[in-house]
């Protein structure tokens, strides 16, 4: 399989080595269990001689305009944690020479991946239009803003849709990795996951700080600071809106706009975030949090960690 990795200039220098290592690791596990058939061609291709990465390394690369099809264009996300500064680099030459390159592989019919502030690259390129897809959590309301037609979905670590693969936040591009090894041989990839230590990832629930994400939109920030304080009621879209002076309308239509949710599923978000935090702080029993969030049982709770974070009580107790 022809894997090629697109990096630009600034490029995150652990998704650019994440990718490397996991494919790497591959090739030479195969080789050792006798499946040396299946290996991975790996090039680092660019759209200038030398990439410097974000902390100053420099990259050989091979061009891509000379570069053959791949089967795979794998693109690590170029740093930028902020939506200003992200704005500016997504409004740059190379960034839009790279969608270009990455539209006309896709058009070859070579599969399409990224990670992280990579999927701006992507949607910019409108390559993800009524595609499922995911991105780094903290950018996600930037993200449903600019990119309407995205069926996004930033709750998940990966995404595939159709020709395209997406990944989360940062240290998910191993993930992304794993996933397209696991597309051609689940034996290998398992192996792989092994001897780099990870395990199987689905959510990024539980990385996300929910607060951050409210600061977004005023009015979504004000719900936010009234749902923290009325945890352990039951919850009412109409007590909610009339706190906040406004109407049930316009604040389901904000939430959903900068969130992508409703008012009820960010209350739930609460909950959950606040029944962690209390698991992991305190020796309450799990009927005793369960109430202080809300629930009149304990098994309620439990029900709905396993649903949101693919976990139980358990997990989050014993990875203190």
């Amino acid at each position: 399989m022809r894997v090629h990795i697109l990096a630009l200039n600034g490029v995150f220098d652990t998704g650019l080595t994440a990718v490397l290592d996991a494919f790497g690791t591959a090739n030479a596990l195969a080789e050792m269990t006798g499946l040396s058939s299946l290996r991975f061609q790996m090039k680092v291709v660019g759209l200038r001689k030398i990439i410097t990465t974000t902390h100053g390394l420099s990259v050989p690369v091979t061009a891509a305009a000379r570069a053959q099809t791949p089967d795979v264009v794998l693109m690590p996300a170029i740093n930028h944690l902020k939506p200003e500064p992200l704005v500016q680099a997504l409004a740059s030459d190379e960034v839009r020479e790279a969608g270009a390159m990455l539209r006309k592989w896709s058009g070859r019919g070579a599969m399409t991946a990224t990670a992280c502030v990579g999927t701006f690259v992507l949607a910019e390129a409108a390559l993800l239009d009524g595609e499922e897809a995911t991105t780094t959590w903290w950018l996600a309301p930037l993200f449903r803003q600019r990119y309407p037609r995205v069926r996004l979905d930033e709750s998940r670590i990966i995404v595939q849709s159709n020709a395209v693969v997406t990944a989360g936040a940062a240290l998910s591009h191993l993930d992304l990795a794993l996933t397209l090894i696991r597309r051609a041989s689940p034996d290998l990839a398992s192996l792989t996951a092994k001897y780099l230590v990870t395990d199987v990832r689905t959510s990024q629930a539980a990385y996300t700080v929910a607060d951050h994400l409210a600061h977004a939109d005023p009015l979504v920030q004000q719900f936010e600071r009234w749902a923290r304080q009325h945890l352990a009621e039951g919850f009412s879209l109409d007590h909610a809106a009339a706190a906040l002076a406004t109407s049930k309308r316009t604040l389901a239509r904000r939430m959903q706009s900068v969130l992508g949710k409703t008012p009820l599923a960010y209350f739930q978000d609460l909950r959950t975030e606040r029944a962690v935090h209390l698991l992991k702080t305190s020796h309450a029993s799990v009927d005793q949090i369960a109430a202080e969030v809300g629930y009149a049982e304990g098994v309620t709770l439990r029900a709905l960690l396993r649903r949101r974070l693919g976990c139980g009580v358990r997990e989050i107790r014993r990875n203190l």
